[in-house]
């Protein structure tokens, strides 16, 4: 018996769910609500277009693709500067991780301007291509490897001698 395509959306959403909610945690720097926020409006996107999903030849990398763009188009409005402080997190962090670290790579992450935190996200926690890249941001190459080494000196300029002190804790 063939799968609805309702049936074939949830099956493909309760298996993305997780990976693009990691993925926006870093976009967003660490702001979980936002981050919700982003992977249901993803998802909301990608199960309007589901009936044309057929003609995608990798679902699960467009809808990477449709995070960061929603992501860069909510960082264009003017409420996006709109950021609560001094909150405790939901939840406590996971067994076997470091927060001081995890802090630490976060607000380093929220430094970066948004494109270049996107190809950060991109490049080195999705493990894309520099033309995959390229192609979900709709940018050059050469942009995407400019904005790579800018904002990995940024990082390093930020984290300095932190991170290696934080890491080996």
């Amino acid at each position: 018996m063939r799968k609805s395509r309702a049936d074939e959306f949830l099956e493909f959403a309760s298996a993305r769910t997780g990976p693009l909610y990691r993925s926006a945690c870093l976009l967003t720097s660490g702001d979980t609500h936002l981050a919700e926020d982003l992977t249901q409006e993803t998802l909301g996107r990608m199960y309007a277009l589901w009936g044309r999903v057929a003609r995608i030849g990798n679902p699960a990398a467009y809808a990477q693709t449709v995070l960061v763009r929603t992501f860069l188009s909510h960082r264009r409005r003017r409420s996006a500067s709109e950021r609560p402080l001094g909150e405790l997190p939901d939840r406590a962090s996971e067994t076997g991780t470091d927060p001081a670290l995890r802090i630490a790579l976060l607000d380093a992450l929220a430094g970066l301007a948004p494109k270049d935190r996107a190809v950060v996200v991109l490049r080195y926690w999705e493990d894309r291509s520099v033309e995959e890249t390229a192609e979900a941001l709709h940018v050059s190459s050469a942009a995407v490897r400019t904005r790579s080494v800018r904002a990995l000196a940024t990082l390093r300029k930020r984290l300095g001698g932190t991170l290696a002190e934080l890491a080996v804790r």
